[in-house]
């Protein structure tokens, strides 16, 4: 409504035209829409809503890491995810240094892999907390041994395993580890100019912090895309959370005990004869011998029956279920 003038704002408008106070051409130069400049090099196939997605998604992967490495390493770990940008695949090598842990995980149904980087000083003390130190990082930077590649490679393969669920509301993926590469040269996994999300977590393991960057190649996401913005997200995943509730509330109702009881008969006798009874006497019912027991569930009649024997216990056959109409 601010860009409605009124009347009065019209008739000074018009005489300050009129007059020559204000040009018409400036006035409509400064209307003209400005072009912005567009580097088809780099196309953002990215949105800010698509990065904003990752990030909740990665914001659930670090609930998952922060409750799951702990087991593993035996020490307190804090996980925060810091930002997320797109940028191409050769500036992110470009930024690699050597040594470097590149884990190289196929991310089934999606073709195409993703890339799991973490920093080199977060390697050498998960190692160090795995063989029993205190999970304190080198003072110089040297390579990774075949040994202590094995040792990440397990708690990687961890860590890849729980990407799957923040990914449930998106897709049901199946991530597996293929590989760790410790030089960025063998992990081209895409053309150099290509597009990338990068999400980037931090890691605090004890007192050492690092940086695990996640690249998730465009032609990787493509065909899931348009399931990257928030109302997407959000709307499936309450609706995954309704259902996991019911299905909850149902196997808890499923295992509650309810007391069930068949009704033989009824019958009315003096206080005189219910104090003379003895073991072999017999009390007159008001039903038949072939006639249907009623059989209660709490203090509700639910079924119809016959009664009989199931090896030496007594039992009873269902013969109808009374619904609510029928009461």
């Amino acid at each position: 409504m601010s860009d409605i003038l009124s009347q009065n704002e019209i008739d000074n408008l018009l005489q300050a035209l009129s007059s020559g106070e204000v040009d018409a051409e400036e006035i409509k130069a400064s209307s003209e829409k400005q072009v912005k400049n567009y580097d088809f090099s780099r196309p953002s196939k990215f949105s800010k809503e698509h990065l904003r997605t990752l990030e909740i998604i990665f914001e659930h992967y670090g609930r998952l890491l922060s409750t799951n490495l702990p087991v593993y390493l035996r020490k307190n770990i804090q996980v925060e995810v810091m930002n997320s940008e797109a940028v191409t695949y050769m500036e992110f090598s470009n930024s690699l240094s050597n040594p470097v842990l590149l884990g190289i995980v196929n991310f089934e149904p999606l073709e195409g892999n993703i890339i799991v980087e973490m920093a080199s000083k977060l390697g050498y003390a998960i190692v160090d907390r795995m063989l029993g130190g205190e999970g304190e990082p080198l003072d110089k930077v040297r390579e990774f041994s075949e040994i202590e590649l094995l040792i990440i490679e397990r708690i990687m393969t961890a860590c890849v395993q729980l990407l799957r669920e923040p990914w449930t509301n998106v897709l049901d993926v199946h991530p597996r580890l293929e590989r760790i590469e410790t030089n960025s040269q063998f992990a081209q996994i895409i053309s150099p100019s290509e597009m990338i999300a990068i999400v980037t977590i931090s890691i605090k393991i004890g007192d050492v912090e690092g940086f695990m960057n996640i690249c998730l190649p465009y032609i990787t996401l493509e065909p899931v895309m348009d399931k990257l913005n928030t109302k997407f997200w959000y709307s499936n995943m309450q609706e995954r959370v309704e259902m996991e509730y019911a299905d909850t509330i149902e196997s808890l109702i499923a295992k509650a005990i309810v007391p069930v009881k068949a009704i033989l008969g009824k019958s009315v006798i003096s206080v005189n004869d219910f104090s003379g009874l003895q073991v072999g006497d017999i009390i007159r019912l008001n039903t038949k011998v072939n006639q249907e027991l009623d059989v209660y569930v709490g203090d509700i009649k639910k079924f119809t029956a016959l009664p009989g024997a199931a090896g030496e216990d007594y039992a009873v056959r269902i013969t109808s279920v009374i619904r609510e109409e029928q009461e």
